[in-house]
């Protein structure tokens, strides 16, 4: 019965120790590479030293460090785009702070004890980059070959709880035709769903009743099949709970109150002080953008709108204003749709790269924001999502933020179903750590042409599920 499910662990076994070997020689390379440039400008460094080696020590801890951040040689699993960039990045960050790390080793007497940031080293260090992006680049192009040459598309089944899911669902797994091939959707209560799951390789769960559900993921459980489960509330809440033992019975704990006080005082104190230093840093740039919005239109360059953050509370929130003025009302009768006519040109820029979120820097610096936490949601919104997804007010538990899950992996246009539970999933698994990974990985946004993607109509994107259709 399990004989196809046994080869292709085989094969999976041998993909993954190919690619793991793939990943260390990719790891090896990229520290040779940041050894040798350095050492064009300081041949000490072509001999076992002290410093030599504690260079690379320091290169390795970064490189598993950025790792846990941003996910390393994660091929087979992602798309090439997305792996590159996660790659480049913690590859940027390792190399900025082993440079920094080495420049201080280096302020020996020779250099009159001075720490030299700028110099030929600095020129060596982005020519370094250069060849580790393309590096980099090689390597996992080459990795999601071999991965999808022993490990071709597998079979889909998608259970579902309505008819109205499966066009978003199946657009949402086509994205990833190399790893999934659609076979067949049905309904949750069709007579013979469980041969219909023994000849599938994965199967994707909808939004299906909780009673079905728990059906389902046994009779999966029971067959061995590798399942996707649409989160929802249930599910999150317990993603993060803890096994714990009371007398001889087995229990998850799951604490309401996420957030210590310890935890909380050292968020805010992080917001004040990463938030000033953002003001301060960008300050000429923000300046520029100021006078560019200005000489397009002559409108007003920033735009104030009252948005809703913790306990239900509203606050004006402050954006670069990226709309023509006379769109640029208190409260937009709809979101911003492709190609939107409203959409000023120096506004279609600063919304390309997020650009215009950048005053908020100033909200959060006043308190009224994080920078880690939910979306800013408008007022204009809530009271509606609240009518149709009533977990919305779950959302209140947590001040609103800059970026979290729902701005780094959700797009513009993304369901405010999936956002809120992009945004529950943050609030539930909160912890400082996360904060710290979620801030580092913000940047690989800009590798997303599709996050800032408008809403295909001006409507606004309320996602209400219908029961009771039948598939045919």
């Amino acid at each position: 019965m399990h004989v196809a499910s046994q080869t292709r662990s085989f094969h999976q076994t041998k993909t993954d120790i190919i690619i793991g070997v793939m990943s260390l020689v990719l790891y090896m390379i990229l520290a040779a590479a940041f050894l040798f440039f350095l050492s064009l400008n300081n041949p000490f460094l072509r001999v076992i030293n002290r410093t030599t080696g504690t260079t690379l020590l320091t290169f390795f801890a970064m490189t598993f460090s950025m790792h846990a951040v941003y996910g390393g040689f994660d091929v087979g699993r992602k798309k090439s785009r997305p792996v590159i960039s996660a790659m480049v990045m913690a590859t940027a960050v390792t190399d900025l702070v082993t440079y920094v790390q080495y420049e201080i080793m280096n302020a020996t007497e020779a250099r009159n004890g001075t720490f030299t940031f700028f110099g030929k080293d600095l020129l060596l260090l982005f020519a370094c980059f250069a060849v580790q992006l393309l590096i980099i680049i090689l390597f996992v192009r080459l990795g999601n070959q071999l991965y999808f040459h022993f490990n071709p598309p597998r079979g889909v089944l998608i259970v579902l709880g309505s008819v109205s899911q499966e066009e978003e669902i199946r657009r949402k797994i086509n994205r990833y035709q190399l790893q999934w091939r659609v076979e067949e959707a049905v309904l949750y209560n069709v007579p013979d769903l469980a041969e219909r799951i023994r000849r599938a390789d994965v199967v994707f769960l909808a939004a299906v009743p909780e009673q079905a559900k728990y059906t389902l993921l046994k009779i999966c459980y029971d067959e061995r099949k590798d399942v996707m489960c649409k989160a929802e509330l249930q599910e999150i809440m317990l993603a993060n709970a803890r096994p714990a033992i009371v007398d001889d019975a087995a229990f998850l704990e799951m604490e309401y109150s996420k957030s210590s006080f310890f935890q909380r005082f050292v968020k805010r104190v992080g917001d004040i002080v990463l938030s000033a230093l953002a003001l301060v840093v960008l300050f000429p740039f923000m300046l520029a953008i100021f006078i560019a919005i200005k000489l397009e239109d002559g409108g007003p360059a920033i735009f104030r709108q009252e948005r809703m953050t913790a306990n239900g509370k509203s606050f004006v929130i402050r954006k670069f204003r990226t709309m023509k003025p006379d769109a640029g009302t208190a409260e937009p009768d709809h979101s911003a749709c492709v190609d939107d006519p409203r959409v000023t040109r120096v506004g279609s820029f600063l919304r390309k790269y997020r650009l215009d979120e950048l005053p908020q820097f100033y909200n959060i610096l006043m308190g009224d924001m994080s920078l880690v936490g939910p979306r800013p949601e408008m007022l204009a919104n809530v009271s509606e999502y609240k009518k149709t997804l009533p977990s919305f007010v779950y959302r209140e538990k947590m001040k609103a933020g800059l970026t979290g899950y729902a701005q780094i992996e959700g797009r513009y246009n993304t369901s405010a179903e999936d956002k809120l539970m992009l945004d529950l999933m943050y609030i539930e698994s909160f912890s400082l750590w996360l904060d710290i990974k979620l801030l580092l990985r913000t940047l690989t946004i800009l590798a997303k042409p599709d996050s800032t993607q408008g809403f295909t109509a001006p409507a606004r994107e309320i996602n209400n599920i219908e029961k009771g259709e039948i598939i045919r």
